[in-house]
């Protein structure tokens, strides 16, 4: 086919490209860009694609260190110079804003990330222990990612060498550490689980088949000035370098208010929850996972908070049990929030409510849906996942 010229990014980092009347969405490919690409997906007037052949790069482009770059689909922006990704992300949060919330929102500078070995957590799968391969099933054995810090790419590679040694089938591999470099593995597979110990007995949390074999339970998180014990199936936040500041644009923004009780929503392991509780007299978070609510409650107790207490549930199941509640704090998954909990956030009315999001488009369908009555103070974007499209933001709304 025909050059493509590539005119801008979507909000999912791929180039975007016309002819007549149809448009390009291409993978790897940067504004300015000329490609020679392959279509692997083709609709009426719109087209997927990626680059088989740069046939002049823009000036955007950098070389990216990873050998898998465009092979794996981890990353978005390994070809991209990291001060243009967090103009990309800005711009998307602009532009979400203007084309769904259709008004004027005040919208911070992004707070910025490192730009590699950020993330505190990684997933591999099949026995070649690897990533899926962009928009497929197939897997690519990885030995080495940037996002992760030193001491898993470690881990990587002891456990490749392991399985090649003892010829033992691995199904997925996940590896957590945090910034104290305390290890945990948790590993699925056909494995003599005193033999595996054995060989990883420095490693200070390990599961094999879902089933605790190591002595410790949990591996342990510093954040400002409390401690986190984390398990298994806990969600925890991945950038190890910027959840302190995303944590305290919430705190400095409640920290002299005086609140009387607050409710946190999908709290997880009892992070935020717990970092607000001296700044309000009650504190209640709701989670649905079980080992979250048993991780929240022993870091209750770790912190010596007494001001806080915790629902195992669905936010949606519980949260028409409350009324006088004067700050919601909800922290949801990619989804966003439901229209239950969505109704009853209006219904019990708070004075304030702050959003951490995860995913900008959710995030505008829901103030979309409270704007009637809050007023979007502002917007504070947040780089938790470089070298991704991903973009978390904070947003403050207060009741009119």
């Amino acid at each position: 086919m025909n050059n493509l010229t590539i005119l801008k990014l979507d909000h999912f980092g791929r180039g975007i490209a016309r002819i007549d009347h149809d448009i390009y969405f291409i993978s790897g490919a940067l504004p300015g860009d000329i490609v020679n690409v392959e279509i692997i997906k083709n609709k009426k007037n719109i087209k997927e694609g990626i680059v088989k052949e740069y046939i002049s790069k823009s000036i955007l482009h950098k070389e990216s260190k990873c050998k898998y770059f465009n092979v794996c689909g981890g990353c978005t922006f390994l070809n991209l110079d990291y001060q243009e990704e967090l103009k990309f992300k800005e711009m998307k949060i602009n532009e979400l804003v203007h084309k769904m919330l259709k008004e004027d929102v005040k919208i911070n500078s992004i707070v910025p990330s490192t730009e590699y070995n950020y993330r505190n957590k990684i997933t591999l799968h099949g026995n070649e222990i690897g990533m899926y391969k962009d928009k497929s099933n197939e897997i690519v054995k990885i030995d080495k990612c940037y996002l992760i810090n030193d001491e898993m790419n470690i881990i990587i590679d002891r456990i490749h060498k392991y399985t090649d040694k003892n010829k033992v089938r691995i199904d997925e591999l996940t590896i957590k550490c945090t910034s104290l470099n305390e290890i945990m593995i948790s590993i699925y597979g056909n494995l003599d689980y005193d033999h595996f110990l054995n060989e990883f007995k420095d490693i200070k949390v390990i599961y094999i088949n879902n089933q605790l074999v190591s002595k410790d339970r949990y591996i342990k998180e510093k954040i400002l000035n409390k401690e986190f014990n984390i398990s298994n199936h806990s969600f925890f936040q991945v950038n190890m370098y910027n959840t302190e500041n995303l944590y305290n644009l919430v705190i400095n923004s409640i920290k002299d208010k005086n609140y009387k009780k607050a409710l946190d929503l999908y709290c997880g392991t009892g992070t935020i929850g717990i970092l607000i509780s001296e700044y309000v007299d009650e504190v209640v978070g709701i989670e649905e996972v079980k080992d979250a609510i048993t991780d929240a409650n022993n870091n209750k107790e770790i912190n010596q908070v007494n001001n806080i207490s915790f629902i195992c549930g669905k936010v949606e199941d519980n949260i028409d049990l409350f009324n006088d509640i004067d700050l919601v704090i909800v922290d949801p998954p990619r989804a966003g929030l439901d229209i239950k909990t969505r109704d009853n956030i209006k219904r019990i009315n708070p004075d304030t409510i702050i959003y951490v999001s995860c995913d900008p488009a959710t995030l505008m369908r829901d103030l979309n849906d409270l704007k009637d009555k809050y007023l979007i103070k502002e917007i504070t974007p947040v780089d938790m996942f470089p070298k991704t499209y991903h973009c978390e933001s904070v947003c403050i709304l207060e009741k009119k």
